[in-house]
């Protein structure tokens, strides 16, 4: 095969990894996101996904701080009545579901109202955990929208009935490497999805209530 036309069918094999995840996550989870909060439906229980609080120069990550407001504001508004927090607690001195807790009850969130998930390690793992492990299939999740996205893809592939509420997003600068790591997070869920992938951890039931 001549060397041209084999750098074309590479070529087009790469912008099909990149654009053939994307348009089918889009495809799937159009019109369930929600920017007002006048617009989106009442649901039970929120999942706030987590993040770091703080990025490497020590200031605040504000994909956390907006996913805080969005949170807050679907509380208070009681178009929710539970928070689910699902982050990383992998390392004993890092802990997203306690540090999300902190913040919400700062705000003024009832710690009665707010369940801790510690082994989201992923969105995959948060989505599967909130269904199998909390016994969600109705949820709202909060996160960005082109978060938001990809876990709505992942709870319509678990039979879940699942919405987005958008969280305000950053600007293209200043989330520049968290947009080019979501491409490859989606490529990614495409083939957990045609291997099956299993939650690293499920574990015994938990009811909100």
């Amino acid at each position: 095969m001549p060397k041209k036309r084999l750098l074309i069918i590479l070529l087009f094999t790469i912008l099909f990894l990149f654009l053939s995840p994307t348009f089918l996550i889009e495809l799937g989870s159009r019109n369930k996101t929600f920017n007002s909060i006048s617009e989106v439906p009442y649901n039970r229980v929120g999942l706030l996904l987590g993040t770091s609080k703080y990025v490497s120069r020590g200031t605040i990550n504000l994909y956390y701080q907006y996913r805080i407001d969005a949170a807050v504001d679907l509380f208070n508004a009681k178009k929710i009545d539970y928070i689910l927090i699902s982050g990383d607690n992998g390392q004993i001195e890092y802990n997203e579901p306690k540090t999300i807790r902190g913040d919400l009850i700062k705000r003024g969130i009832p710690s009665n109202r707010i369940y801790l998930d510690y082994a989201g390690f992923r969105t995959w793992d948060s989505i599967i955990r909130a269904k199998k492990v909390f016994g969600e299939t109705n949820m709202t999740v909060i996160s960005q929208k082109f978060h938001n996205q990809r876990a709505i893809f992942i709870g319509l592939r678990n039979k879940m009935n699942i919405i987005g509420y958008n969280a305000k997003d950053v600007s293209k600068k200043y989330g520049r490497k968290t947009k080019i790591r979501e491409k490859f997070a989606r490529i990614k869920l495409i083939i957990d999805i045609i291997i099956n992938k299993k939650p690293k951890y499920l574990g015994a039931t938990i009811e909100i209530k």
